[in-house]
Parts: C-alpha cells; structure tokens; sequence
C-alpha cells in the first residue's frame, strides 16, 4: 500500500496543496490520516479519490458538487468523460489512473480508442509520450512505486511490438538502412522501439539489435549491411564521461555511418559531439531525418 504526502499529491493530481487543504476542511471530502506529530498522510485510496477528482474539477464539474456525489459515481463520471474526450490532458489522465489501478483492460480501451481516432503515432506522441514523462518524473522523485512504471511500460512495450510487426519491409532494394541499439547495460527501449516504428513506417530498413549491445558486435552488422544510421538511446548508462568516449569510439570505427543518440544521458554531452554524431532531444527530431 502506498503512504503519499499532500506535496506527493500535489505532484501526481496537479492540485495544489492548499487547494487540497481547502477542499479537505470545507467539504470533508478528502479525509487523510495523521501521523502523531499532526502530519497529512495518504493511502492509495485517498490517491485515486483525488485523482478522480481533480480530473472531474478539470472538466467543468464545480467542487461543490463532487463533494455532494457518492465515491462510485464520481468514478463512473470519470469512466464516462475519459471515454468520449479525447482531449490529451485528459487520456493522459485517465492513463494515470490505470497506472494506478493496475487496469489493464481501462489501458487497453483508451489505446484503443485514440488509436482508432487519431491513429497509433499520433497516440504515442500526444498522449503515450506526455504519459511516461510524467511517471518518469514520478518515479524519479519516488512519488509512485517501480511496480506502477513497469506495469505501464510493459503494456506500451507490447504494444509497440505490434505495430512494428504490422509495418510492411521496404520493397526498394535501395532504401536507406537504420541501425538500432541500446549500449552495454542500458536497458530502457521504450524510445528505441518507437523510433524503429516510425523508421519502418516511412519504409526505410529498421535493424533492430535491442537492449545491451557489445560495441564489438556492431562490427559484424556494419560489414553486412553498411547502414546509412546508427541510432541509440542512453538514459542511463554509460554516463557522461564514458559515454563521450563511448561516442567517440563508435565515429572512429565507423566513420561513413552518422549516429544519432538520444536520452538523458546524451542531453548532458550534446555540447561535445563530435561531426557526424546528431543528438536527438525528442522523439519528434527523428522526423527530419525520415523525411530528407
């Protein structure tokens, strides 16, 4: 069971504390618990209380009456609304909330929905991408548990895999060639699997080497394919100064192939690429390359 702050609440429903504090001692309608030094605390209960509110305050519904409302049908308004909004912030949201509930099925249905609305790159950027900067600041700052992240990104995962299986190969011969890869010891390839959905969708060739790459092993790819781009994202390792090293390796050994690098841990070298190295600060920056 989780144990929130009001600040953690604050964080994750974007209500302000002193609004919470308001709310909790005009209308009684957040009742949270208190330490023996008199300090707020929070269960998961009071969490998705919260959130539904805060989702039904963003949507017109006036305080006043969400606290007049009983538990079961402020969480069938919210059902409602998130169903036939299609407005980001609020998906986002709704998204939040299977997060927090562990709701496969609600997940499901609103990947769905947007995919069927605006199409399944326009859900992952809109919606999806907005999404899991949020947990990522999240579970950062420990205001949600890793369960909940790796719950989400598991599904968003599979669901990436998917759509790139349902991507046709590129019937020109010619058609430039991506190399896709995460380094030794990094592991987060949500980015990575959604770059190869965008390269494979505009009908360029996507090779596809995955998590935990030996630096050796690109060897063997670059004899056979001579790929136009290598492309890889680094969160988390290898960081700074090897990472700098790391890059630089890569352009010695390759030098007719530009490498494109994304991640935080490449937004703290991207003053020190060398020529031919291109960082990537968001997805959408992949874009142009796509389209040259």
């Amino acid at each position: 069971m989780g144990n929130y702050s009001i600040k953690d609440l604050e964080k994750l429903t974007g209500i302000k504390a002193h609004t919470l504090r308001a709310w909790e001692q005009r209308y009684g309608i957040i009742q949270p618990k208190r330490t023996n030094t008199d300090i707020r605390t929070y269960d998961d209960e009071d969490l998705r209380l919260t959130l539904n509110i805060a989702y039904l305050n963003r949507n017109g519904h006036k305080i006043s009456k969400i606290a007049g409302m009983e538990e079961s049908d402020i969480y069938q308004t919210v059902l409602h609304l998130s169903e036939t909004s299609l407005v980001s912030h609020n998906q986002i949201h709704a998204m939040v909330l299977a997060m927090i509930n562990l709701d496969e099925g609600r997940f499901e249905k609103i990947i769905a929905t947007n995919t069927l609305q605006i199409g399944f790159e326009r859900t992952m950027l809109e919606i999806v991408y907005p999404f899991l900067h949020k947990i990522g600041i999240l579970w950062q700052t420990g205001n949600i548990i890793p369960a909940h992240e790796h719950f989400m990104s598991n599904l968003i995962r599979q669901k990436l895999i998917v759509a790139i299986d349902g991507q046709m190969a590129p019937e020109d011969p010619h058609a430039k060639k991506f190399v896709l890869f995460l380094p030794e010891g990094e592991l987060h390839e949500l980015s990575l699997l959604f770059a190869a959905f965008l390269i494979k969708a505009r009908k360029f060739r996507v090779i596809y080497l995955g998590q935990n790459l030996p630096i050796g092993d690109l060897k063997t790819v670059y004899d056979h394919y001579e790929p136009e781009y290598f492309l890889m994202s680094v969160t988390s390792t290898p960081t700074k100064t090897r990472l700098i090293k790391y890059v630089e390796k890569v352009k010695a050994l390759y030098p007719k192939t530009s490498l494109l690098i994304s991640g935080y841990q490449a937004s703290q070298i991207k003053e020190k690429l060398p020529e031919g190295v291109h960082y990537l600060d968001t997805v959408q920056s992949l874009l142009p390359y796509l389209e040259k």
